[in-house]
């Protein structure tokens, strides 16, 4: 510490003095109790400790009172002022230094002893305003007119014999100009005042002795007077911090038990700088004699050898528990599988058994019946005219009941009346019928059991626990939907009536989208997206959408899904014919991304039994969670890859197409009533494709509604579709119907399809403008929308009117006045109008994206799915086992710590003068920037998993408390393994637990800040953040104080409170001589001894507070 160029209030001054202050204000009033010139034989042995004993028994009796004003005075350096009092002045183990005074001054010790007033004014000049911590400001016994010897370094004078001393007296310097000589020893006198200070514990004040070669007075740094021949070296003359005076500090690789001796350290101890007692090493340190510190750096490796050992248990044990419990569940699955088949095949071979039977037994009846009976039977013929009815009629039927399924069994039948039952089967049954005879082959069954099987329901009385239980009852299922899928291919008429009412096939809620004139535009071009859309899609169905480039087929499902952000949206879209959300039935409702957004290092199987647990009903019974899953893995064909990983970029996992086929899985395991898919079969192969198809086929026989988006699909893949959806350029439709009437339709317009051409591909070229119509069509692309408008009777919008009476010459048209604002053609505005109305657009879709992520509407779904907790020991399991699989990129950053650990203690320091806050600095940096790096990777490598998944109804609580939950691993074991090799390097006084608790509460802070930054900004802008944070803000921390705004601004960064932390849970272990460096340094600072769980609070709050904001911009804000 430099006291020329430190200048504190002078307040300050007097408390950092406390100490010195009351140690003389106690020996003053020793003295006015009692005189020791009342003893005269001072060289008598027998009594000299007697009155040594009492000098020192009456200072011991006044502690307290000493105690309570050392805390109210000096409360910011001192913790505890008795023990520290006790530790700096409690002479009581050895008092022949005051025995040795006493003798030497005939018994004048206390005439000669510092009064309050001159203890003040030897530390006011000292820390005030002296230019040298040598030389002090003139006073009343040593000034330009009065220089007496005793105002040299190291002397002492006495005061008048006939003079009484108040010792308390804290205002008058008393003069005291005789009898001087050299001071004691114990004691240091100051140069510039004439009386002695007894010096602390810890610190060595011999006689100085001369170095006639240098003429400095040793081990001190004063020099002779010059023209005092007869003046000689005396005593200590300075107690200040050890910047200043570190001669009076007991020396390195020694200990003094008292101030006068010094003993140097023996070997297996160490003794630091201002030890009173050498210090006994470790059993697997080593110390030679004279040693400063223990050489623990051994404890160091063992902690390393331990703590990787540790890690290496944990992650290898851990993934082979994982490994160790598939290969478990694989063989029971395998062997139930095993069963399931041959328990099949048996049934199908008494099946076949009894068939034979039965024909055989009908010919004998046959037979009998035609040799005693003339009666024919009805020809079989007569029964299938019932196929070749108008089947418009019952497709009228179908649309205008959305509550009627493919199977012609309404969702609510089993609560209807019988006679209301009857009444509705024929139509039902008849569109059954004509589904099976127009398209057999794309036929796959009604996802019911065969007969004398109940509904998929675990059997009741039987109580299915274990894994091979489980197994044996999904897969038995599998094999009899299997059986029931083959029959179907060859279902006969009474077949098709015995399975259309049979009231046992599993129900879903049925949902019907109904839309008429949806229309989107652009809220910042005023362009549309969607012009005019209507109609419907019906569940048990799946309809495509289809078009060219620009036709806005994703805008049109994102429309239906309720994500269509940044737009103004007119027109209605109908639910089960009510004007409600669709948010309302989010819970049933499943939307596959365009991309493939999975887990890219879990299994197929573990993506697949997240998303099934997070989203199935609590009331389903594991048995049928199992049946769900299994049956979704079965119908994708992703057995053989179903514990693989699916891969990331940097990591090969299973192939495109399949990685594609569990994108779909992971909605359909959820078991949706409306299912919407964007280019589910981009990039498949045709195989993969109909693979795809054919499961979809069998989730609509269930009652689905599917609508998706393709992209010019093969015939035989364009014939499973049952409704198209085709747009225009622009957003308009130029059909919505049946697939089977779309060739009619256009021939109807005189678009024929040449031969050996696909006619999605032929329509699609013609809506894109590469082929043109067919010669006796006499129309162009552009108006195949308004023939459609023109074929069904819509209004048509009037920027198109003046096509639409070209094209209507022959046809009556359904005109509309209506003025359309959003398309008519926009004036030019200046630059400045542009950049307000781009402004202008992003806060409105901003607003559009917090009102859809905040405001949640009412569930109508009627499923109740997993709660908060439910899902956060899902996401749990699901995300530890993802870091389980990361344990490389984990090693990675242990080792980035210990080395950086490693690199910090070697090359930096423990500074007793400032109690190494140099170094702790570089830990703030160095473990901040580390730590936040990694953190940023739990937040933003799964942006897109994360929107997903909220999209779908999962909670964003239960996710985040989850990711931070399992990055408390790290937070726990990361200071263990930088403090393994810095602590042991840098061997400081604070103990390894203050360290380890203050950079745990660091990291734990520095981890909220990741989060924060890691969901708010980009990848590259968060880790560009993560690393200039720790350096300015430290640089904040560090710098002076000098104004209350720089002061506001460095309490409100977290380096600050870390720094205090780490300096005063060092500075607590320097006591005794270090008392002044310590209040030095803390008043420096600014720190107070007392607010170390102050600033551990404050890390702990920060960190909370941070988290909080993460948490708030993941759920508000989404970042592309």
């Amino acid at each position: 510490m430099s006291f020329k160029n430190h200048k504190p209030p002078n307040f300050l001054n007097i408390i950092l003095l406390g100490i010195v202050v009351l140690c003389s204000v106690n020996w003053v009033q020793f003295v006015q109790c009692q005189n020791v010139d009342d003893y005269d034989q001072f060289n008598n042995p027998a009594v000299l400790p007697l009155i040594t004993q009492l000098v020192y028994s009456r200072l011991s009796n006044l502690t307290t009172v000493m105690s309570h004003d050392l805390g109210k005075q000096s409360s910011f350096c001192v913790k505890e002022p008795e023990d520290d009092w006790n530790r700096a002045f409690n002479f009581s183990n050895n008092l022949d230094f005051l025995s040795s005074c006493i003798k030497k001054t005939n018994g004048d010790i206390t005439r000669r002893l510092c009064t309050s007033a001159e203890v003040k004014f030897y530390f006011n000049s000292l820390f005030g305003g002296a230019t040298s911590a040598n030389y002090l400001r003139p006073n009343k016994n040593c000034n330009l007119t009065s220089w007496v010897p005793g105002c040299e370094p190291g002397w002492a004078c006495s005061v008048g014999p006939n003079e009484q001393i108040d010792l308390g007296n804290s205002q008058n310097i008393p003069a005291r100009t005789r009898l001087c000589q050299p001071c004691c020893e114990g004691f240091f006198c100051p140069h510039g005042i004439t009386c002695m200070i007894p010096c602390p514990l810890g610190s060595f004040c011999p006689i100085a002795t001369l170095n006639r070669t240098t003429g400095v007075c040793e081990p001190y740094h004063y020099q002779l007077p010059p023209e005092r021949p007869n003046h000689t070296c005396g005593g200590a003359n300075i107690w200040a911090d050890v910047g200043s005076g570190s001669e009076l500090f007991c020396s390195e690789g020694s200990y003094c038990p008292t101030t006068t001796k010094r003993i140097p350290c023996s070997s297996g101890h160490y003794c630091r700088m201002g030890s009173t007692s050498e210090n006994r090493c470790f059993k697997l340190a080593s110390c030679n004699s004279n040693t400063v510190n223990q050489d623990v750096k051994l404890y160091g490796i063992l902690l390393i050898v331990a703590l990787g050992t540790v890690l290496l248990i944990i992650y290898n044990c851990s993934d082979q528990v994982l490994t160790t419990r598939e290969r478990r569940l694989a063989k029971s699955r395998e062997a139930a599988a095993k069963s399931a088949r041959e328990m099949a095949k048996a049934r199908q071979r008494w099946k076949s058994a009894k068939d034979t039977v039965k024909k055989h037994a009908s010919g004998l009846q046959a037979q009998l019946s035609r040799t005693f009976s003339r009666k024919n039977d009805v020809p079989s013929f007569e029964k299938l005219k019932i196929l070749n009815q108008d089947r418009s009629d019952v497709d009228d039927d179908i649309a205008a009941s959305p509550h009627t399924s493919i199977f012609g069994i309404s969702s609510s039948s089993s609560a209807q009346s019988g006679g209301k039952q009857k009444q509705k089967e024929p139509s039902d049954l008849m569109h059954a019928i004509h589904e099976i005879e127009e398209n057999p082959q794309g036929f796959e069954g009604f996802g019911f059991d065969s007969e004398n099987d109940s509904v998929v329901h675990p059997p009741k009385g039987k109580q299915i626990s274990t894994d091979s239980q489980i197994f044996k009852y999904a897969y038995t299922q599998l094999e009899k939907e299997k059986v029931q899928q083959q029959d179907l291919k060859d279902l006969t008429f009474s077949g098709v009536i015995k399975m259309a009412t049979d009231n046992r096939i599993r129900k879903r809620p049925l949902i019907e989208i109904s839309f008429k004139d949806l229309t989107l535009t652009l809220k910042a071009k005023h362009k549309h997206l969607l012009r005019c859309v209507t109609g419907k899609i019906k569940p048990g169905r799946i309809t495509a959408v289809m078009g060219p480039s620009g036709a806005g087929k994703t805008t049109f499902l994102s429309a239906l899904a309720g994500k269509a952000i940044g737009c103004y949206v007119t027109g209605s879209i109908l639910i089960n014919g009510k004007n409600e959300s669709i948010h309302c039935y989010k819970k049933i409702i499943g939307f596959v991304p365009q991309d493939d957004i999975v887990h890219g290092n879990l299994t197929v199987e573990e993506n697949l039994w997240f998303s099934a647990k997070c989203r199935l009903p609590m009331d389903l019974l594991k048995p049928d969670k199992v049946l769900v899953v299994e049956r979704v893995i079965e119908s994708l064909g992703l057995q053989t890859v179903r514990n693989s990983l699916v891969g990331t970029v940097e990591k090969r996992g299973i192939s495109g197409g399949q990685r594609k086929r569990v994108n779909v899985g992971l909605e359909m395991v959820m078991v949706p009533s409306l299912l919407i898919l964007d280019e589910p079969t981009s990039g498949l192969d045709s195989a993969s494709s109909q693979l795809l198809l054919r499961a979809l086929r069998r989730e609509a026989l269930e009652g689905v509604n599917i609508c998706m988006v393709v992209h010019q699909p093969s015939y035989a893949l364009f014939k499973m579709f049952d409704d198209l959806v085709l747009l225009a350029k622009g957003g308009l439709t130029v059909y919505h119907g049946p697939v089977k009437k779309l060739e009619s339709y256009f021939a109807g317009l005189g678009i024929t399809i040449p031969e050996r051409v696909n006619p999605p591909d032929h329509f699609i070229d013609i809506l894109e403008g590469i082929v043109a119509p067919s010669r006796g069509a006499n129309l162009s692309y552009n108006e195949l929308p308004v023939r459609w408008m023109l074929h069904n009777g819509y209004k048509v919008p009037p920027d198109i009117r003046q096509t639409a009476e070209i094209a209507s010459s022959s046809i009556d048209v359904n005109m509309t006045n209506e003025i359309n604002p959003a398309g008519a053609a926009l004036e030019d505005q200046s630059f400045a109008g542009e950049l307000w109305q781009d402004v202008k657009s992003n806060v409105e879709m901003h607003r559009d994206k917090i009102r859809l992520h905040l405001f949640s509407s009412n569930d109508l779904s009627k499923r109740r799915t997993p709660g908060v907790f439910q899902q956060y020991k899902y996401f749990l399991s699901r995300i530890g086992k993802q870091r389980l699989r990361e344990a490389r990129i984990q090693a990675v950053d242990y080792l980035i710590l210990l080395l950086a650990g490693a690199c910090l203690g070697s090359l930096v320091k423990v500074s007793d003068q400032n109690f190494g806050a140099d170094g702790y600095t570089y830990t703030i940096i160095a473990v901040s920037l580390l730590c936040k790096i990694a953190a940023l990777r739990s937040f933003s490598l799964e942006k897109l998993q994360y929107w997903r998944e909220r999209s779908s109804g999962m909670s964003s609580l239960a996710y985040f408390l989850a990711k931070d939950t399992v990055d408390l691993f790290n937070i726990v074991v990361k200071p263990v393994v930088y403090l393994s090799t810095f602590y042991f390097l840098t061997n400081p006084r604070s103990s390894f637990a203050d360290n380890y608790l203050v950079l745990l509460c660091l990291v734990y802070c520095v981890t909220g800040i990741a989060y924060a930054l890691a969901i708010f900004f980009e990848q590259g802008g968060a880790q560009l953040w993560s690393v200039l944070l720790p350096v300015v803000l430290t640089l904040i921390a560090t710098r002076a104080n000098d104004s209350k705004t720089i002061k506001i601004i460095s309490n409100l960064c977290y380096p600050r409170w870390a720094l205090e932390a780490f300096v005063i849970a060092n500075a607590e272990r320097y006591y005794g001589v270090w008392l002044i460096t310590r209040c030095g340094s803390l008043l420096k600072s600014g720190y107070n001894l007392h607010d170390w769980t102050l600033c551990i609070f404050i890390l702990i709050l920060i960190g909370i507070f941070s988290r909080i904001v993460a948490f708030f911009c993941m759920v508000i804000f989404q970042k592309k």
